[in-house]
């Protein structure tokens, strides 16, 4: 995907290349199996690699891609743009981030730019309440884990495309909102008490940084985890137990040429 405007010459032979004008946000799609292709690059682009796995996982079966010099497709651009500005943050969301976003990536390719394709599979119903708990428990005993889409499909005995689908409309949420939901739930307890770091916190909470679990936390609960601990010891402070009810506790405590497979998550830029 194009970064920003500007021209790239694409060819087999540094004699045979045609250049193209882009704009920011459009994207080459090169033939999966092209082994040499030669580009004099006069614009900053990110390039990333989906593998054949998910490709497969999305279809339930070998796909082949259109090939494109030039297109736009805004899904894909979206998908694009995120993966991008997590590379520029460090990756602190982790493996089921960019797992995730690679299958959003292989279910918009195949159902938009697949040469031979039938429509993706719509499967009716959801998880069952005991494959809930499964990943329940999975995700409280490794909250300070970074776990993989397909380590939670394997717990459960699915693939990891029908799982991801599944887990979804069992849930409303993506298995990477159920985990980070998970995470800032022991958060919240572990601020709660007075003792330990917000730093110490944040690793046991299997945040990268204190940074993004700051971001994180202030995205899910609206203050940061400083302030929420200031207000739970603060309303411990203010209300003996005696003279506090349980519902007036509760209203208080309230660039470039980035290159790497999605599981590899050091991605490096020209």
């Amino acid at each position: 995907m194009v970064l920003r405007p500007g021209s790239i010459e694409i060819g087999v032979r540094r004699t045979e290349l045609t250049e193209f004008r882009y704009v920011t946000g459009e994207m080459i799609l090169p033939h999966r199996h092209e082994g040499k292709w030669i580009g004099l690059m006069n614009a900053p682009y990110l390039q990333v690699s989906i593998s054949d796995v998910a490709l497969m996982a999305a279809s339930d079966r070998e796909v082949e891609l259109r090939m494109y010099r030039r297109f736009a497709d805004p899904r894909l651009r979206g998908l694009v743009t995120a993966v991008h500005a997590e590379m520029m943050a460090g990756f602190p969301s982790g493996r089921l981030f960019l797992d995730s976003v690679e299958q959003a990536m292989a279910t918009a390719l195949v159902s938009g730019h697949a040469v031979r394709h039938r429509p993706v599979q719509i499967h009716r119903g959801g998880l069952g309440s005991a494959r809930l708990r499964r990943i329940k428990e999975l995700v409280d005993a490794n909250v300070d884990a970074d776990l993989s889409l397909d380590e939670m499909a394997q717990s459960v005995e699915l693939s990891t495309a029908h799982f991801a689908r599944m887990f979804r409309k069992s849930t409303g949420e993506t298995p990477h909102q159920f985990v980070l939901r998970q995470k800032i739930a022991r958060a919240k307890a572990m601020l709660r008490a007075a003792e330990g770091r917000v730093l110490d916190v944040a690793v046991a909470c299997g945040f990268k940084t204190q940074q993004h679990f700051a971001q994180v936390f202030r995205d899910v609960c609206g203050t940061s985890p400083t302030e929420y601990r200031q207000d739970c010891l603060g309303s411990e402070v203010i209300c003996a137990p005696e003279s506090c009810s349980e519902d007036t506790r509760r209203l208080v405590v309230y660039d470039s040429q980035p290159q790497g497979h999605f599981r590899a998550l050091p991605f490096t830029s020209l």
